[in-house]
């Protein structure tokens, strides 16, 4: 049985990893959130994992208020680079794996292809930054260290841009919608899928656990106006929604304007399938009403 610790088990992606776990009948995972393991206080998560003897450490928690980062640098620091370093300080020391996530908004969102892992990085928000610093200080700890970037993480749990479109489309007439920033939408349960399987392959001896940086959002690509179209089409929502641009919704921090990710690493070394961001929206959608 491989022993794993989840952090950030409240979020969108830990309640994503928890909802397919007994599909991974060989996968023994722990869940904590900040209310039974700060992440970070080193000497904590130092006790937690020499007591529980963890193989795998898999980092979900995250500081994602990307507007509110912009006057809360600090407390973004805290959990997106310094919790970070924590983390992958300590699966050095216990002989652990880390796998840690991170987002698309290193990158400046100025290219006009694919972004790939070994592209330059040079984020334009805090959120970014601080996401960017917690990836650099977990190689440099030189502990067996995955990062994943995504993009546009949604899911059943939680607030995010699918629930709120839902929510939106349903109690006004018009919405207007960016329609000049591009990237994919990501349903976090594929995400989580994806992460189990390469604990499975690699703690079985199927597949080399290679650390470094990889990509994972799903296929497609779209824009915020396309996405939101979809959700209301699928769910059944008649609302007249307008594309705007990016100027015409001001927010605190930039976003990138294009964050497109390749995913040909993932795929080609974990043998990751990755569906259509359209395909898993219909399946997120499917499992939001059957809650409701």
């Amino acid at each position: 049985m491989t022993k794993i610790l989840v952090t950030g088990g409240n979020g969108q992606l830990g309640n994503s990893i928890n909802s397919i776990k007994d599909k991974f009948s060989n996968l023994e995972i722990t869940f904590t959130d900040i209310d039974s393991l700060d992440i970070c206080n080193i000497d904590d998560v130092e006790k937690f994992v020499q007591q529980n003897k963890f193989q795998y450490i898999v980092n979900c928690a995250a500081y994602t208020a990307v507007d509110k980062a912009e006057s809360e640098e600090n407390l973004a620091t805290k959990i997106n680079a310094s919790a970070v370093e924590n983390l992958a300080i300590v699966a050095k020391n216990n002989n652990c794996k880390l796998i840690n996530v991170s987002t698309d908004y290193v990158f400046d969102g100025n290219a006009h292809k694919p972004y790939i892992e070994d592209d330059n990085t040079e984020p334009t928000s805090v959120y970014g930054k601080t996401k960017l610093k917690g990836e650099q200080l977990a190689f440099a700890s030189k502990a067996e260290c995955i990062n994943i970037r995504t993009s546009w993480l949604y899911s059943e749990f939680g607030n995010n841009f699918v629930k709120t479109m839902i929510k939106l489309g349903t109690e006004r007439d018009q919405l207007g919608i960016v329609w000049d920033q591009i990237g994919t939408p990501t349903y976090a349960v594929d995400l989580a899928k994806a992460i189990l399987d390469i604990i499975e392959s690699t703690s079985s001896g199927e597949k080399e656990f290679q650390s470094g940086i990889y990509h994972y959002s799903n296929e497609g690509v779209a824009s915020w106006y396309d996405f939101t179209i979809n959700i209301h089409q699928i769910y059944g929502i008649n609302c007249d929604v307008s594309p705007i641009e990016t100027k015409e919704y001001p927010t605190p921090a930039p976003r990138p304007c294009y964050s497109v990710l390749n995913k040909a690493k993932i795929k080609n070394v974990y043998s990751i399938t990755i569906p259509h961001w359209r395909n898993s929206l219909e399946r997120c959608i499917e499992s939001i009403k059957a809650e409701q």
